[in-house]
């Protein structure tokens, strides 16, 4: 089954074809490091790094460049309330991104340009729409003529007769027209600035984009990706200034991940509902978020809620509970033969394979954790071969899955001591401790003290662990 993409250009899903055969070009919107990461950031980073895993399961070398916008208003605005410069606020957040991204198991990308390193080919850029006639200069600044490229509105579906200026350009009575959009900004005193034809100045935020990926990826890649919130007017200019410029396609598949609501609102610092992810790791386990984050497709929005990351955290123990079972049983039945996989992982692929349907995905996971932990209490007493060689095939494909998801990073003993150690999540269980419990219970019924052994019993149902009395001891689970 090929792999399918929904491309945000032609509004449909198509066949994934790659420009060269065996290796996958994408390219995606990196931050504007001007401050701290929000969980948004974490949402279109994560997805990413989901799709860069998958591509590679499926034997793609993947070139991934995700760039850092280091120069921009943002930033000098920030520095001046600061009272510093520009490079120190970029550099600081640059540092904290990546102590995020590592928090969240988020893999380094290929290549990860800045864009003050890469004025040469931005500047040759404008050169060339220059002299196609498609730009123009006013006293230092140059503009991107939007009705020069015939065009332009065809990834957001808009049409420039039908767009009113204000909402997201730049109004300047300067302009041939109102959607025209800064190539180059004239220097203004105490900002960053570089030598030009048109004399000092900064690139604008739109040809970044394109001066960066034309490096390294070429004139033509085949896949870019970003926030839906990027569509318009940055994928839609830089789409406008590549193609005038080069004369061919710029992008094969666009693909946009949708937004983070918190508690059903819109997240935004005006409503105080702005969720750092460094705030968030000190309350839930990183790899929780990330099941969160890929709960619901990653076009669609996901709903940040105290109730929805209780839910990922009790799904995360669930996955190392049962993986610890597996753990024990693939010790205790020795076997030459490796698992290689099976019914689940061709599953999980179709899912994936299906524009990337992580939500899907987990579901499969799911319907793996359940199948696993029914077989081994049917067979608690006594393993057959044929069942320890399912367990060991699905131990192999959780851990497939994991590798895609980005979880599964640690053993679950270290997992849960870790949890433990940090007080993360509201539902933190360790083993050490249950089993202590159930100790505890053993020598109660021992003694006929039946109350206290139905305390804790009940105690552990609250933790959501589960008992099984079978043939002289006692086996727990985490409740499914």
């Amino acid at each position: 089954m090929p792999i399918r993409i929904y491309n945000t250009l032609s509004k449909r899903k198509e066949n994934f074809e790659p420009i060269r055969p065996g290796k996958v070009a994408m390219y995606v919107c990196g931050p504007t490091v001007y401050d701290s990461c929000h969980i948004g950031h974490a949402r279109s980073a994560v997805v990413f790094d989901v799709i860069g895993r998958y591509l590679e399961s499926h034997g793609f070398e993947v070139t991934y460049v995700r760039n850092f916008t280091d120069v921009d208003d943002k930033i000098i605005r920030r520095a001046r309330e600061l009272n510093t410069d520009c490079k120190s606020i970029s550099e600081k957040y640059i540092m904290e991104f990546y102590e995020d991204m590592d928090s969240l198991y988020v893999r380094r990308a290929t290549i990860e340009p800045r864009a003050t390193e890469h004025i040469d080919a931005i500047l040759r850029i404008i050169v060339t729409l220059m002299e196609k006639q498609v730009a123009y200069e006013i006293d230092g600044d140059v503009y991107f003529s939007v009705e020069a490229f015939k065009g332009y509105g065809k990834l957001s579906g808009r049409r420039l007769e039908d767009m009113e200026a204000g909402a997201r350009v730049d109004v300047d009575i300067r302009k041939k027209n109102p959607f025209d959009f800064a190539l180059w900004k004239a220097a203004k005193p105490g900002e960053p600035s570089w030598d030009s034809p048109w004399g000092k100045g900064r690139p604008g935020w739109h040809i970044e984009c394109s001066g960066m990926s034309s490096q390294y990826l070429g004139e033509t890649f085949d896949i870019h990706g970003g926030g839906k919130d990027l569509i318009f007017p940055h994928h839609e200019n830089e789409i406008a200034q590549s193609e005038a410029a080069f004369g061919v396609q710029f992008v094969r598949y666009w693909a946009h991940n949708g937004f983070v609501n918190i508690n059903h609102e819109k997240m935004s610092k005006s409503l105080g509902n702005f969720l750092l992810i460094r705030d968030i790791l000190k309350t839930y386990h990183p790899e929780a978020v990330r099941l969160f984050l890929l709960s619901n497709h990653y076009r669609s929005p996901v709903d940040f809620t105290e109730q929805a990351m209780i839910e990922a955290e009790t799904a995360l123990e669930k996955i190392y509970g049962a993986m610890g079972r597996m753990d024990d049983v693939i010790a205790s039945v020795p076997s030459r033969e490796n698992g290689q996989g099976g019914e689940f992982w061709n599953r999980f692929h179709e899912a994936m394979d299906d524009d990337f349907n992580s939500a899907q995905g987990i579901g499969i996971l799911f319907e793996l954790i359940r199948t696993v932990n029914r077989t081994l209490d049917e067979n608690a007493a006594e393993l057959s071969s044929a069942k320890a060689a399912f367990i060991r095939s699905a131990y192999s494909d959780l851990s497939r899955m994991g590798r895609v998801l980005g979880i599964l990073n640690l053993s679950p003993r270290s997992y849960f001591e870790q949890k433990k150690e940090r007080g993360l999540g509201n539902t933190s269980v360790d083993p050490l401790w249950i089993e202590q419990m159930i100790s505890e219970r053993a020598d109660a019924r021992n003694n006929k003290n039946w109350k206290r052994a139905d305390e804790i019993r009940d105690e552990l149902i609250k933790k959501n662990i589960l008992l099984e009395d079978r043939s002289g001891e006692t086996i727990w689970k985490i409740g499914g």
